[in-house]
């Protein structure tokens, strides 16, 4: 098979598909790679470490669409590039079609075959091509809302670890999943007053558990969301339903009863957010306020670490590829449920059915995909 990757186009976007190292075991299996000239520079992988791993680089995205059977990314393709995808050709990135009509109707028209990373499943009912990224942006969050909190940026002045007479800030995380554990951690090891919120009465108890005087756990009702983020400084949305758009948790209304200047960081921004003001930011330009409350929407949060966020997705990502190349993918799909599950589009139809109910587009199964 001959796998392509092109440079990533969204703004501010410095992930790469493929790493060098990923190129070359997909060339041990006896596979071909062309690669975009430049697509590894921001993650500090130049065209020369491609070619040592035995790749061709190519000058133009158009070539490599072109060209090749399978399309790795990271990033959804942009309306450029969904324009070059064609009817038969395999495409494997995240694509988060829930909150994005205009791409899944681009994806149909295409005919092609579209895999995405976030709803590919494992055996222990994980997300493995997502978890990477998840920890990467989790662990972001609190970080980035730090900077939000900064008075210079619109924030309210507040430190997160406090100093000797004076409190620290308090941090609101809701959803404790992975986001959620590394955004809860990584606050706390900030000196912050954290507390996760969760629906999963066991998910609570093991945090509890794990993390037991770190931060603290409550119930996630509606009460105990609106009663913490009167008192919150910095609130992080971390809730994810796979492949579906995300609920919205914190309303326009919530945020008169906010202080001044807190900073609402929104991870789930990908799936549309979970906040009801949320609207994605880029890196250029990633905050904004609203009714005196600073939002951080950034919609590739990972991408700022690149070379981390790159060789971590990779190392995710890598097996499933090269099953994808070595097998093809109805075969590497019939073999691997879990890998069916990442199935979103194939051949002018959609095939996940969260997506098809947050759209109100028709879905087949796909296992009916598989026979067609």
């Amino acid at each position: 098979m001959r796998i392509g990757c092109p440079k990533e186009i969204k703004p501010q976007e410095f992930r790469v598909g493929l790493t060098p190292n990923a190129a070359g075991e997909a060339i041990t299996h006896g596979h071909e790679v062309i690669v975009e000239t430049n697509a590894g520079a921001g993650s500090g992988f130049d065209d020369a470490a491609y070619i040592a791993a035995g790749a061709v680089i190519c000058d133009t995205a158009a070539e490599v669409f072109a060209t090749a059977d399978m399309i790795v990314k990271v990033k959804e393709p942009q309306a450029a590039e969904r324009k070059m995808l064609r009817e038969g050709q395999l495409l494997f990135t995240y694509l988060h079609l829930a909150p994005d009509p205009e791409q899944t109707k681009d994806l149909i028209a295409s005919g092609c075959t579209a895999i995405a990373y976030e709803t590919v499943t494992d055996r222990n009912g994980g997300l493995p091509l997502l978890a990477p990224m998840s920890e990467v942006a989790g662990r972001l969050a609190p970080q980035v809302g730090a900077w939000t909190l900064q008075k210079a940026n619109g924030g309210r002045g507040v430190l997160m670890g406090g100093v000797p007479g004076v409190g620290p800030a308090r941090v609101m995380v809701i959803g404790g999943g992975v986001v959620g554990t590394h955004a809860a951690k990584i606050a706390a090891g900030m000196g912050a007053d954290v507390t996760v919120l969760d629906r999963s009465l066991p998910r609570m108890r093991y945090l509890d558990d794990v993390f037991g005087g770190q931060f603290k756990t409550q119930y996630a009702s509606a009460g105990n969301v609106a009663e913490l983020a009167e008192q919150a400084d910095m609130i992080i949305g971390a809730v994810l339903i796979p492949g579906a758009a995300a609920p919205k948790l914190i309303t326009r209304a919530q945020l008169s009863t906010m202080k001044p200047g807190a900073a609402l960081v929104d991870v789930a921004i990908d799936q549309g957010g979970c906040f009801e003001t949320s609207k994605a930011t880029t890196h250029k330009d990633p905050i904004y306020e609203v009714d005196g409350i600073m939002h951080y929407c950034v919609a590739n949060m990972p991408g700022a670490v690149a070379r981390t966020s790159t060789i971590a997705l990779g190392n995710a990502t890598m097996p499933f590829m090269l099953d994808l190349a070595d097998k093809g993918w109805k075969q590497a799909c019939q073999d691997d449920p879990h890998l069916l599950e990442g199935l979103n589009v194939h051949a002018g139809k959609l095939t996940y059915y969260a997506v098809g109910k947050a759209l109100g587009i028709d879905v087949i199964s796909p296992q009916l995909a598989l026979k067609s």
